[in-house]
């Protein structure tokens, strides 16, 4: 018997990037989410499983599409002519949204409410227990709402929860891994945070993650959980899901002493990820790095190699370069005496006064209080973060200014 677990779908919410300016690439991906949900059914189909689980976070914020409601229930009805049941926890973005409430979906999708439930799966041995939210914030455990598992049965219990706690997401329905044991289940089909974990196999404690990664935060290749059940025992497997990867790609520069040599390595590490990519299309994060005599050159071409980086992305067909960092250094020459060289040296100097530290770091701060509330810990959380920062401006700042008083020559 098999059952697939997916969660944090997100129906119809937007990728963010800045690389979706293309609009040949926005054509190629603007309905990812629907296409991963589209896959997640299909898998269903290919596997014969006895149920889907959608442990919460179907649907998007509070946005309303009526296009969203009938996309839904058309791939529900496809599980409705399989005779596949679907299984639905509301999480706390489908309580905040209106079409959650108003979608009239086929019958073969039961959609628990927010004083528990459990159902059994056809004349099998196996029950689905689940709980909604009632709102867009559950501060309290849901754990109390569950009824006790059924007797020599499997008992699978569906849960949206931030459990105790996950960074970038705020506490929903908090409980512990000790919590969820002690409640005697033999599967937790968990939702609400991205990142797919599984947290312990005794019982199982599955956090499936999004099935479609939306920005660079939630980069990798993407999936959903198979769930086979032989005899009472459980195991688990993975099903591809993501049809846009969001990655990040280091490029050592080091032993590149020419343009062609460069040029060479770009493509040789980027047209190597593309041949291991799993999903239809990648967006990049491309970091050139490592120790090269170059570093003034690169630097002081940075737009040029930017270009140069998307373009040799693009001869792939499958990955685009969202954005270009430089994290590459050189041989500093101790006997530079020409006027970029005593500049550098006086830069150097200055920068670790820690007067010009301790300016810098107001400045910093400074300019975080300008920002909105919300967005200021994304750049520096903390005291040390502020000082980190405005150390890394200090070094790009100076290395930038001198790649660009440097000669052609150099």
């Amino acid at each position: 018997m098999k059952i697939l677990h997916t969660a944090d779908i997100h129906l119809d919410s937007p990728l963010k990037s800045l690389a979706l300016r293309d609009e040949s690439l926005q054509a190629r991906i603007q309905a990812a989410t629907r296409m991963a949900l589209t896959r997640i059914v299909d898998a269903a189909l290919e596997h014969e499983v006895s149920a889907l689980l959608i442990s919460g976070d179907l649907y998007d914020g509070a946005e309303r599409s009526a296009k969203t409601a009938a996309f839904l229930s058309g791939q529900m009805e496809r599980l409705q002519k399989a005779e596949i049941p679907v299984f639905y926890i509301k999480g706390n973005h489908d309580a905040e949204n209106p079409i959650t409430g108003e979608v009239a979906l086929p019958a073969n999708v039961h959609i628990f409410g927010a004083r528990a439930g459990r159902v059994q799966i056809a004349d099998s041995p196996v029950w689905v227990h689940g709980v909604s939210f009632s709102g867009k914030h559950a501060p309290e455990s849901l754990l109390p709402k569950f009824a006790a598992p059924v007797p020599d049965a499997v008992n699978i219990a569906m849960l949206h929860t931030s459990l105790a706690g996950a960074a970038g997401h705020d506490p929903y329905a908090p409980c512990s891994m000790t919590d969820l044991g002690a409640m005697e289940f033999d599967y937790w089909a968990l939702g609400h945070v991205h990142k797919r974990q599984v947290h312990s196999q005794a019982p199982w404690i599955v956090m499936p993650g999004i099935p479609q990664g939306r920005d660079i935060g939630e980069a990798g290749p993407q999936s959903a959980t198979l769930i086979q059940i032989d005899d009472g025992a459980l195991s688990i497997d993975t099903i591809p899901t993501s049809v846009v990867e969001f990655a990040a790609v280091s490029v050592d520069c080091a032993g590149c002493p020419t343009d062609d040599d460069l040029r060479s390595r770009l493509r040789q590490s980027l047209s190597q990820f593309a041949d291991q990519l799993t999903s239809d299309t990648a967006i990049l994060r491309v970091t050139l790095t490592g120790s090269t005599p170059r570093h003034w050159q690169i630097r002081r071409d940075a737009e040029t190699w930017t270009q140069t980086v998307q373009d040799i992305a693009s001869e792939t067909g499958t990955v685009w370069v969202e954005k270009v960092s430089l994290d590459i250094t050189g041989e500093t020459d101790a006997t530079d005496t020409s006027a970029t060289g005593e500049l550098q040296t006086l830069m150097t100097q200055i920068a670790r006064e820690a007067g010009f530290a301790a300016t810098l770091e107001a400045e910093v701060v400074s300019m975080l209080n300008d920002l909105p509330p919300a967005l200021r810990p994304d750049f520096a959380p903390d005291e040390e973060s502020v000082k980190s920062l405005a150390r890394v401006l200090t070094e790009t700042g100076t290395a930038d200014i001198l790649a660009r008083m440097k000669g052609a020559s150099d």
